[in-house]
């Protein structure tokens, strides 16, 4: 067993993980984070996307001991107060899910996207997206939602959060 620290939407947990323990495993058996889904298992679909340290990753390929001091941000830390962010309220106005399974990972990755870039393209952000598999949806609403929430007025966005969140 290896002990862990890591801090996970605001809250530092301390814990004894096997070496071998998945971050998304972690996530939802140990703390019962269980908005970030499981889908492959094997990094093609991108639904378990959170951010380590500000970077977009997805948790199926990672194992907890990597986010050891690390800083984790689940789609179930992005709301503050009970408000939802700009990009998740976008989502929901657009229609941006069916299902809804592969929604937190396109969130989290379409957050990392507005992140680094604040306006993008149509193009943009189905390039950047490429890495979230959808099976229900077709992307045409995921892309204008995002494409919604990076030209929000940021008094439509809670107080001091990035374009993204």
């Amino acid at each position: 067993m290896t002990r862990i620290s890591v801090k996970v939407d605001g809250t530092t947990y301390q814990d004894e993980v096997e070496p071998r323990l998945l971050l998304v495993h972690y996530l939802r058996d140990r703390l019962g984070l269980t908005g970030t889904p499981i889908g492959c298992d094997t990094s093609n679909c991108g639904a378990c996307t959170v951010d380590l340290d500000g970077e977009s990753v997805k948790s199926c390929s990672v194992l907890a001991v990597q986010a050891d001091g690390g800083e984790v941000t689940t789609v179930q830390g992005l709301a503050r107060n009970g408000e939802w962010t700009g990009l998740q309220r976008a989502f929901h106005e657009r229609h941006a899910l069916q299902c809804g399974y592969c929604t937190p990972g396109m969130i989290m990755a379409a957050r990392d996207l507005l992140r680094e870039n604040p306006h993008p393209s149509s193009d943009e952000v189905r390039h950047a997206l490429e890495g979230n598999l959808c099976r229900c949806t077709g992307y045409q609403n995921i892309v204008r939602a995002v494409l919604a929430a990076a030209e929000a007025p940021e008094s439509s966005r809670p107080s001091g959060q990035e374009v993204t969140a």
